[in-house]
């Protein structure tokens, strides 16, 4: 069967004994090994069409993997697709859509934008794969001001189950265009995406960061803050607490620290006097806070851009008042001993509660925060830091939004879990969309 699916594409094929097979199932998240029979390097749509065909003659599933940051359970089946050779980006400055293959990051995609003074509204972390980012709706550092990421798609292309290559827009099979703005896998293989950019050159943003002795007073004035935040203005604080590694900063290294992450998509004085009540909150360990090229907006988070291990998870708020704060302070407070390296509370609202004309599938537009955890310890992942995770949902349920995002819910524990993502009139669209397009269940989801 390997040599018929050899014939069949232009990319290379690998199974558990070549010597390219562990490199191309390789992803981001290091903790996570796959062993699928098949691994295509797909060149093209129609190594994804074939790789397809071939899947459904002989009973196996497919998965896709473009950089692996959003893998956190291990592919041990069927076929798994490769898209990193997918890289593709291009720019019309005319239209100001950008044209980018399922395998490319957000960087290349942020550079070529910027030599036209125009961005991309991508994620707090420009190491991230586009396709995957945008299927999950995205909640990226300038969110308050111009809403989800998603929203900005205007056509994908993508491969069915049926092996049929669809162009899906607003007017050209809407109801998938809809499912995979927002609603994640399950509907196709993507392989392209379009998508509209805006004009940005260079905005007022990066991080605050406040030494440990000053959690508490920076947590509650921000939480404070939030009440009257221009809709302009997107904010977030993490507590990190680094460990005391070479490849750490000095600043840094061995710390813990609050890092209040702003943003500002405007002229820079108007973003100084927003800034201010923020600085004046405490003394500040280290200002990061200034123009910025849009270019490096990547600056604002500072996510890590070399393959680590991983656990993340997620909670959706109503709202944040100073009881809230009470009850992160136990969890993550000065001198609390935490299994998380971070916990970060970002603000929502603002455009990300609008809705995109003709709609979508993003859940959690009615949120108006969202609360980050990550760990990095291996050892753990599989009890302490979800216990750590549950005794935290519970203490903060005064504040839990029914809603959810599914690209903040981390490892996907059942056919349920993955569905909660979402508020039951789009999860039953969703559940019709993508039994239209995958039949057979082909897909993972």
């Amino acid at each position: 069967m390997t040599q018929s699916l050899a014939d069949r594409v232009s990319g290379p094929v690998y199974t558990p004994n070549d010597a390219g097979y562990a490199p191309e199932c390789a992803g981001f998240n290091v903790v996570v090994t796959h062993s699928p029979q098949y691994v295509v390097a797909v060149k093209s749509t129609h190594d994804v069409a074939e790789a397809i065909r071939f899947a459904r003659e002989n009973h196996l599933p497919v998965s896709v993997q473009a950089t692996g940051h959003g893998t956190y359970a291990s592919v041990t089946s069927g076929v798994l697709l490769s898209t990193k050779a997918l890289n593709h980006v291009s720019i019309d400055p005319a239209t100001r859509i950008a044209t980018i293959g399922a395998g490319a990051r957000w960087e290349p995609v942020v550079a070529e934008a910027a030599k036209h003074g125009l961005a991309p509204i991508a994620g707090s972390s420009t190491n991230v794969g586009v396709v995957g980012y945008l299927l999950g709706g995205g909640l990226g550092p300038l969110v308050r001001s111009h809403g989800i990421s998603s929203d900005y798609v205007v056509g994908y292309t993508l491969v069915t189950s049926d092996g049929e290559t669809v162009e899906a827009s607003a007017d050209h099979h809407p109801d998938l265009f809809w499912g995979l703005r927002g609603g994640k896998g399950g509907f196709g293989i993507v392989t392209e995406v379009k998508l509209k950019l805006v004009e940005l050159r260079s905005l007022y943003a990066g991080s605050l960061f406040f030494a440990e002795e000053h959690i508490e007073a920076v947590l509650r004035g921000w939480v404070k803050w939030t009440a009257e935040a221009d809709a302009r203005v997107s904010t977030s604080i993490a507590v990190m607490r680094f460990p005391p590694f070479d490849f750490i900063p000095p600043p840094l290294r061995g710390r813990t620290v609050l890092s209040l992450r702003f943003a500002y998509p405007g002229p820079i004085p108007e973003g100084e006097k927003l800034a201010a009540p923020l600085r004046a909150l405490a003394p500040v360990y280290l200002d990061m806070l200034g123009e910025l090229p849009a270019s490096q907006i990547a600056r604002i988070h500072n996510d890590p851009d070399k393959p680590s291990p991983a656990w993340t998870n997620g909670l959706m708020l109503t709202h944040v008042d100073q009881d809230f704060a009470t009850a992160v302070l136990r969890h993550v407070g000065a001198g609390v001993q935490t299994p998380f390296f971070m916990l970060e509370v970002r603000h929502l609202g603002g455009a990300c509660s609008n809705d995109v004309a003709g709609g979508s599938a993003v859940g959690g537009r009615g949120g108006n925060f969202v609360v980050g955890l990550v760990g990095m310890h291996p050892p753990l992942f599989e009890t302490v830091l979800p216990g750590a995770l549950e005794g935290l949902r519970a203490e903060l349920k005064p504040w839990l939004s029914p809603e959810m995002t599914i690209n903040f819910m981390g490892k996907i524990r059942s056919a349920e879990h993955f569905d909660s993502a979402w508020p039951e009139a789009i999860r039953a669209k969703l559940k019709e969309v993508r039994g239209k397009y995958d039949p057979h269940k082909l897909f993972a989801k």
